[in-house]
């Protein structure tokens, strides 16, 4: 039996990182990605499903899902201190400068 090599999230994503479209595709999408990436690390590090977070929240498992994915749309201020609430967190926008 063919055993089946496993991979992490950041290693798969070091390998695609070398491929300059890729990398340049990835950079342009950093801001969504990284609060999904930081919202999916603080939901499992309180080890909740995403139903449990989103009853927590008060909001639906797929409003979460929408959210982990980072690619969503008119997400709400709201909305987001109402999920970093039920992770014991809080929210922080910030405007920067663009380069």
């Amino acid at each position: 039996m063919k055993k089946i090599k496993s991979h992490t999230f950041d290693s798969l994503l070091e390998k695609e990182l070398k491929d300059k479209a890729f990398k340049k595709a990835y950079e342009s999408l950093g801001e969504e990605f990284a609060l999904a990436k930081e919202i999916i690390k603080l939901r499992k590090t309180h080890n909740l499903t995403q139903k449990e977070l989103a009853e927590r929240a008060g909001t639906s498992q797929p409003a979460i899902a929408r959210l982990e994915s980072g690619n969503y749309k008119n997400v709400s201020l709201s909305f987001l201190r109402k999920v970093a609430l039920a992770l014991g967190t809080t929210s922080e926008i910030r405007l920067k400068k663009i380069k």
